[in-house]
């Protein structure tokens, strides 16, 4: 998984995006108390929680997202990359999707107002970046050797 995410940082960071990768969230002790709470078995991304659990935590828990966001948001702005204008976006990209439910969880994303990259949308941004010009990246060389 750590390929695809870097494949998707190239393609933000084409974007404009500033992308930090497994990037530890570092969380007041009152914070980290909340995870001591039990978990709930999570079986799909349209589930709402108030004690998060399972693979999509930050989709399914408001309250674990809000603790996260805010804790990273102070993060970045006590060592100098945020400020008070700064604004965390959550979104997912899919490099496969179950069944035919593209449309269905594009739908879901948009109305959560969330970013939603299906893997027709990763081809896409993929074909854009094939096209840049040189840059010492291995998802832009990739994409060069695989798609020019």
């Amino acid at each position: 998984m750590d390929q695809f995410e870097s494949i998707l940082g190239a393609l933000l960071r084409a974007e404009g995006y500033w992308v930090c990768h497994s990037c530890k969230v570092n969380l007041t002790t009152e914070e980290k108390s909340y995870f001591d709470s039990g978990v709930v078995s999570l079986s799909s991304l349209e589930e709402v929680h108030d004690v998060p659990g399972g693979r999509y935590k930050l989709f399914t828990s408001e309250r674990y997202r809000n603790i996260v966001f805010r804790g990273l948001l102070r993060q970045l702005t006590e060592n100098g990359m945020a400020n008070s204008n700064t604004s965390i976006e959550l979104g997912l990209a899919a490099g496969r999707i179950y069944g035919n439910q593209t449309d269905l969880g594009a739908e879901f994303m948009a109305s959560k107002g969330w970013a939603f990259w299906s893997p027709m949308v990763v081809e896409e941004k993929m074909q854009a970046l094939a096209q840049k010009g040189y840059e010492n990246d291995a998802a832009i060389m990739t994409a060069k050797i695989l798609l020019n």
